[in-house]
C-alpha cells in the first residue's frame, strides 16, 4: 500500500505530462494488505503448497503462486479473489463451507497479491494461476471468483474446455477497460494521457484493453450452472455492464443483494448463505 501511495503522488505531481511508465505501474501494482489476526490462525490450519504460472507479459518467466486448501473431501472448491486481494479475503466463506462435508476447499495468491511475490499483475495472471491449479492440482468441481477473479474464471474455463459443475461469480468485472479509465480518471489523469497508456496497452499484450469484455468473450456452455451475484450500486462493477451481459446470457441465474458494496459483498452473510445452498443443492 506505500508503494501505491508514492505512485499515486508522484502522478498527481506530474499531472500536466504524466509519466507513461507510472501510468503503467499504477494500473499493474497490485497493493497489498497484511493478513488479520483471524486470517493468519485460519491459514495456519490450510495444507500449503506452491504452483507455477508463466508470466508471459512481464518477465517472460515463471512466477510462483502460493495455494492452500482445506478438508480432504471429494468434490473440490476454488476459490479466485479480485484485484488487491488474496485468498484469505474468502476468510468467512471458507469458514461456511468447512461446515460441508465432502469438500477440499482451495484458495490462492494471484502474483504479485498476497504472500506471491511479482512485481506486477494483470488479468492474464489470474487465468494462468487458475488453470495452473486446474491442470497440476485438481480439476475443480465449483469454481467461485470475485470481481476481477470472476472474469478470470470464465476466461480460464474456455481456455481449458471444461465445465465445472457449478460456477458463482460474485461481482465480476464485465469490462475492463473501463475500470482502468475509473482507476485513471480517481488520480485525474486526462482523457489524453489515458489515451498513451491504452495505445501502449495495445501494443505491449497485444490486443487493445476493450477486448477483455466478458459480454463479448463469452462462450461458455448454456448447460453450465452459473450463479451470479451482486449489488445494483456497485461502483467498481457497474451495473449497467452487468445488465448488458445477463440479457445477453438469460441461462446465468443471478440475484441481487442491496447495500453490500462490491468488497463486503465477500462478507454478507446473504450472500455466503445463497452460496452455501447453491453448493448443498448439487448433493
Amino acid at each position: 500500500m506505500k508503494r501505491l501511495k508514492q505512485i499515486v503522488n508522484e502522478l498527481k505531481l506530474t499531472q500536466g505530462d504524466p509519466d507513461a511508465a507510472l501510468m503503467r505501474e499504477f494500473i499493474f501494482y497490485s497493493p497489498k494488505m497484511p493478513l488479520r489476526l483471524h486470517q493468519e490462525q485460519l491459514i495456519a490450519t490450510s495444507k500449503q503448497f506452491s504452483l507455477q504460472v508463466f508470466d508471459t507479459y512481464f518477465t517472460n518467466a515463471n512466477v510462483t503462486i502460493n495455494c492452500f486448501s482445506w478438508g480432504n473431501g471429494k468434490r473440490k472448491v476454488l476459490l479466485t479473489h479480485g484485484w488487491a486481494s488474496k485468498a484469505l479475503d474468502f476468510y468467512e466463506l471458507i469458514i461456511e463451507l468447512q461446515k460441508i462435508e465432502d469438500l477440499e476447499i482451495i484458495a490462492f495468491d494471484a502474483p504479485g497479491n498476497g504472500s506471491s511475490i511479482s512485481e506486477f499483475s494483470n488479468l492474464m495472471l489470474y487465468v494462468g494461476s487458475v488453470k495452473s491449479i486446474a491442470l497440476n492440482y485438481v480439476q475443480p468441481d465449483v469454481i467461485i471468483g470475485h470481481s476481477l477473479g470472476g472474469m478470470a474464471n470464465v476466461i480460464a474455463l474456455q481456455e481449458l474446455e471444461i465445465t465445472p459443475n457449478l460456477l458463482i461469480s460474485i461481482a465480476p468485472l464485465i469490462r475492463l477497460k473501463e475500470n482502468f479509465e475509473q482507476s485513471l480518471d480517481s488520480v485525474n489523469i486526462t482523457a489524453k494521457d489515458q489515451g498513451i497508456f491504452f495505445k501502449n496497452f495495445a501494443k505491449e499484450f497485444p490486443v487493445p484493453a476493450s477486448h477483455f469484455n466478458l459480454t463479448e468473450l463469452c462462450q461458455l456452455s448454456p448447460d453450465l450452472n452459473h450463479f451470479l451475484a451482486y449489488d445494483p450500486a456497485d461502483h467498481i462493477s457497474p451495473y449497467p455492464f452487468l445488465k448488458e451481459f445477463l440479457e445477453k446470457y438469460p441461462v446465468i441465474r443471478s440475484k441481487s443483494f442491496e447495500d453490500v458494496g462490491h468488497y463486503k459483498i465477500l462478507k454478507s452473510a446473504d450472500v455466503i448463505e445463497a452460496i452455501v445452498k447453491r453448493i448443498l443443492s448439487l448433493s
